[in-house]
């Protein structure tokens, strides 16, 4: 979806896949603000699915990788200088086939990979919300996380991360 047709405020879906290492299903963006980090496979809502059709889409395009939706996990809500309202959903997905290959989408992505929160954790290219995530995951869940400086690059004025505890 091209960004002028999006309005101000945005919609997306990003996918935590979890293999039976504990290991995350990440992938490196070759564009825009994420460019060279390692993010979750996400993307923008098409007006003809719902949130957890477009995660799955995502997913797939991103990695090739077919899941099933255990239920959202998280929500991202952030403005853009002031003027665009930029929110994401977050869900946790399994692999339908954790053995599968992974295709990395070449026209988005560096690479798509497995990866241990603890490596992702201590990992200075990583997107801010994936590190956030990285660092405060629990055996339990996710706790809340305030007060979150998601940096410059792409001028956020409020960000805020909801994840279930």
């Amino acid at each position: 979806m091209a960004k002028h047709t999006r309005g101000n405020v945005w919609l997306g879906a990003a996918g935590l896949v979890v293999n039976s290492r504990k290991e995350w299903l990440v992938v490196k963006k070759r564009y825009g603000g994420l460019k060279g980090k390692w993010s979750l496979p996400a993307g923008f809502v098409a007006a003809s699915e719902t949130i957890d059709q477009a995660v799955l889409r995502e997913v797939k395009e991103e990695t090739g990788m077919d899941c099933n939706v255990l239920g959202m996990i998280g929500f991202r809500s952030g403005v853009i200088r002031g003027e665009i309202s930029d929110n994401m959903a977050i869900f946790l997905l399994e692999a339908k086939n954790e053995q599968q290959n992974l295709q990395a989408q070449e026209s988005e992505l560096f690479e798509a990979a497995w990866k241990s929160p603890e490596e992702l954790a201590k990992d200075d290219a990583v997107s801010v919300m994936l590190h956030e995530m990285a660092s405060y995951v629990l055996e339990e869940g996710f706790q809340t996380i305030e007060n979150v400086n998601p940096g410059e690059v792409f001028g956020y004025s409020l960000y805020k991360l909801f994840f279930k505890k």
